[in-house]
């Protein structure tokens, strides 16, 4: 028998189609869903964000900056698998393991987390929101379309990688991405400090059962760790979380960035996604109220820069696009009155053009994908 604690697509198999249930018919859905797609890895120069590489490889272009990145890397495999799309998802991995994937010195078992588009390397540090996200994608891929030869053994590669991310730094050299006493992830991996929009217990969860089975311990630990540190990093009454975080919640204002800006976007989306996979935490729910609440009376050209108590810096967004498909993402959990709001400001807005459309259009895409219900867990 599904308990009420166990209510989440995980458990039932059910994922929730809010877009259909606010309305929006199953064929209109559909559409708008292959028509994101088709812009965003097929479209014009104006639009698509990713570009083939030579007979086998590709990569996702992060447009205001024309570099790859293992967040874009690592999103456009999650899309791809989702979409059932194995010749751009072993396209992007290749592409990332060859160009990104590190060999030597304290980072070795990590990725690059920046090369130019030419595949050479502009950094030799890796990020933790890329490696979670290659770990799942490339779980998901294992499960969906079965593993095959190296660097396509999915399943293997996702488990190693795990490994490398709470064991690195054991023999005395490099880092690991997790704090080992605490299991909260680091911004990067040579800090002590957090990011909250890296936290995904929805992942974790998932990696405790698919784990190499001495590490599975630890990402259940982290699950729970996780959802109890962002009930300390998002604030009580706005619900906004800062770009960084100490390990107790509170802001961290190094280089400015103790505020509500482009990063903090995403634990919105994460809280919808937790909630619609697990339904763990009723929290989640009211923290989805609460930032859909705080957003109910601004317009998307107006949005700015926040403190994580609401008040406004002169600074607007620079990814407003991407900051309402969070929100709208957030409606999986949200019992409010702003839910049904929230996803049709989004349903009403169209991909992002130009320069900044990069982040924008994969939060946007997660957001369709998960509205729609076909943001899954791919199981074995």
């Amino acid at each position: 028998m599904i308990t009420k604690e166990q209510s989440g697509a995980f458990y039932t198999g059910q994922y929730r189609n809010l877009l259909a249930e606010y309305g929006y018919g199953e064929q209109e859905i559909t559409e708008r869903l292959e028509q994101t797609w088709q812009e965003m890895f097929e479209g014009d120069e104006d639009t698509r964000i990713y570009h083939e590489s030579g007979e086998d490889m590709g990569y996702m272009m992060d447009t205001g900056n024309l570099d790859a990145r293992t967040e874009g890397m690592s999103y456009g495999m999650m899309m791809a698998v989702q979409m059932d799309r194995q010749d751009v998802f072993d396209r992007l991995w290749k592409w990332t393991m060859t160009y990104m994937y590190m060999t030597t010195g304290e980072n070795a078992g990590y990725f690059a987390w920046s090369c130019a588009t030419d595949g050479s390397r502009l950094s030799d540090g890796p990020a933790p929101d890329g490696e979670e996200y290659f770990a799942m994608a490339l779980f998901f891929a294992s499960h969906r379309w079965g593993d095959r030869e190296a660097p396509f053994d999915y399943g293997t590669q996702a488990r190693d990688l795990l490994r490398t991310c709470i064991h690195r730094g054991e023999d005395g050299v490099g880092y690991p991405m997790w704090n080992p006493d605490n299991k909260l992830i680091k911004f990067i991996p040579n800090c002590e400090f957090s990011d909250p929009s890296y936290h995904l217990p929805h992942f974790y969860e998932l990696f405790a059962l698919w784990a190499y089975p001495e590490d599975r311990s630890f990402w259940k630990e982290a699950a729970e760790a996780s959802r109890d540190y962002l009930k300390k990093a998002c604030h009580p009454v706005t619900g906004l979380a800062p770009e960084y975080a100490h390990y107790d919640g509170t802001p961290n204002h190094v280089r400015g960035f103790g505020h509500f800006f482009s990063d903090s976007y995403r634990v919105a989306a994460n809280l919808g996604l937790d909630w619609e996979w697990f339904g763990a935490d009723g929290w989640e729910r009211e923290a989805a109220d609460r930032i859909q609440a705080f957003f109910a009376d601004k317009q998307p050209d107006n949005y700015r820069r926040y403190t994580i108590e609401g008040e406004p810096f002169e600074e607007k967004a620079l990814h407003p696009v991407g900051l309402l498909a969070t929100n709208a993402m957030a409606s999986l959990a949200a019992e409010g009155p702003n839910a049904r709001a929230s996803v049709e400001l989004f349903w009403n807005t169209p991909l992002r053009t130009g320069v900044r459309r990069y982040y924008d259009n994969c939060l946007y895409l997660f957001a369709l994908l998960a509205l729609s219900g076909n943001f899954r867990i791919w199981m074995p």
